[in-house]
């Protein structure tokens, strides 16, 4: 299996989950790997504060001479009903997900080799909606479709893009996930017992160390595909939704995953 050596790697949200095995695993094949994290990083900046990220690809940019490769993985959960969660957590959840990596892009843009490759991480999320996952879905949607816009804006170019969405994996995500319960007659336990479905299938995600390896085989090839789904589960079903009327596949998604009782 080909393997990405010799390279700068810029990687957000690597002091913890899957950023972090993605960190170690190129940093031990002697790749220059620099991490920009909220905190024990080599640059410890909220990747949505425009400002403090500019200055930390200036600074970068000062001590490599370019970045082959732009790993767009900060990011966090949040669920709870649409019309309950405050406003500045939804607030906080855009900031992140999406404009941290848009602000990664732009400020990477620049120095990225001429046959880099920009890497968002995106979700299985993106792909299936879920009842009180809202925010974190449509956030991810969102990141998913900047992929593919800015595959379209560098098609002239040899840079690649892809969004990579993965299914479940097993670290601390669900653990830090902010989970906001209130409820009220419309919902009454839905919230917390859809909540409860979801992370009680813990025992059933993805090894960090699978989900590393697959990142890294996509990440290594010469030409990357638009957007590339994992676990064998999703991938089935995202095909199989797509002779279905959306009605249909909503009704299933409820059934599944609104849990009242």
């Amino acid at each position: 299996m080909k393997k990405v050596k010799n390279s700068n790697i810029v990687i957000t949200g690597s002091s913890s989950g899957i950023g972090k095995a993605l960190r170690e695993y190129y940093e031990n094949l002697g790749n220059k790997v620099i991490g920009i994290s909220l905190s024990g990083d080599d640059y410890n900046v909220d990747v949505s504060d425009s400002e403090a990220l500019k200055n930390a690809f200036d600074d970068i940019k000062t001590k490599i001479s370019s970045i082959d490769i732009l790993i767009n993985c900060a990011g966090f959960g949040l669920s709870g009903a649409i019309e309950l969660i405050d406003e500045k957590q939804i607030q906080k959840e855009y900031d992140v997900n999406v404009l941290g990596s848009i602000y990664a892009i732009k400020y990477a843009l620049p120095l990225l080799s001429t046959k880099g490759k920009i890497i968002n991480i995106s979700s299985a999320c993106a792909l299936f909606p879920l009842p009180f996952r809202a925010f974190y879905c449509s956030s991810k949607s969102a990141v998913s479709m900047l992929s593919d816009c800015l595959r379209m804006e560098l098609s002239k170019t040899t840079i690649e893009v892809t969004a990579i969405c993965p299914c479940d994996i097993k670290t601390n995500f669900t653990k830090n996930r902010q989970k906001d319960f209130k409820t009220n007659e419309r919902y009454k336990d839905a919230i917390r017992l859809s909540a409860e479905r979801i992370d009680s299938r813990e025992d059933k995600r993805m090894s960090v160390e699978k989900a590393t390896k697959i990142m890294t085989k996509i990440i290594a090839k010469k030409h990357l595909k638009p957007q590339y789904v994992m676990g064998t589960r999703n991938k089935i079903l995202y095909q199989v939704q797509k002779f279905f009327p959306k009605g249909l596949v909503l009704k299933v998604m409820t059934k599944l995953f609104y849990i009242d009782k």
